[in-house]
């Protein structure tokens, strides 16, 4: 199982997608406060159906609190200032995957926590600013998955 790590995210529907996939992935969500948008938003419910519930989601108060809860595990911070691709590197199960909120992706702060050669980039064509952040989880929980033979690994 992967663990899927929103950082500070702003979007309702965003969220609710990616708690819709990981209901149906290998996939367990944490999210890091301040969240833009209440749980009971209608939007994140609308979006993520009736898979809510059984998306698995933690709520921490910080990023400190989460590390906590994971303990020891390989972090994997996804960003457009990074220079390796995402698909080169090998996943295994019990990595956490980290994604910035919606406006800003995230902080150097973060970034700087997370080795170099663990910092993924998702390409896309020059002059585009950034994939939507359901879309990214999307893409890298299936790849991660995909190596891992579509195995249901917990």
């Amino acid at each position: 199982m992967f663990d899927i790590v929103l950082y500070q995210p702003e979007i309702p529907p965003n969220t609710g997608n990616i708690m819709r996939l990981c209901a149906n992935a290998p996939a367990r969500l944490h999210l890091i406060e301040p969240l833009g948008f209440a749980l009971d938003d209608r939007r994140l419910r609308r979006a993520g159906m009736d898979y809510l519930d059984r998306s698995g989601h933690s709520r921490h108060a910080g990023l400190d609190e989460c590390r906590a809860s994971l303990g020891e595990r390989r972090w994997l911070a996804y960003s457009t200032r990074s220079q390796r691709i995402y698909s080169d590197w090998s996943y295994r199960p019990g990595d956490v995957l980290l994604f910035g909120p919606e406006t800003r992706g995230l902080p150097e702060e973060v970034l700087v926590e997370i080795p170099t050669e663990q910092r993924l980039l998702i390409p896309q064509r020059p002059g585009s600013r950034s994939l939507n952040l359901s879309n990214a989880v999307a893409v890298v929980l299936f790849e991660a998955w995909r190596q891992n033979q579509f195995d249901m690994v917990e």
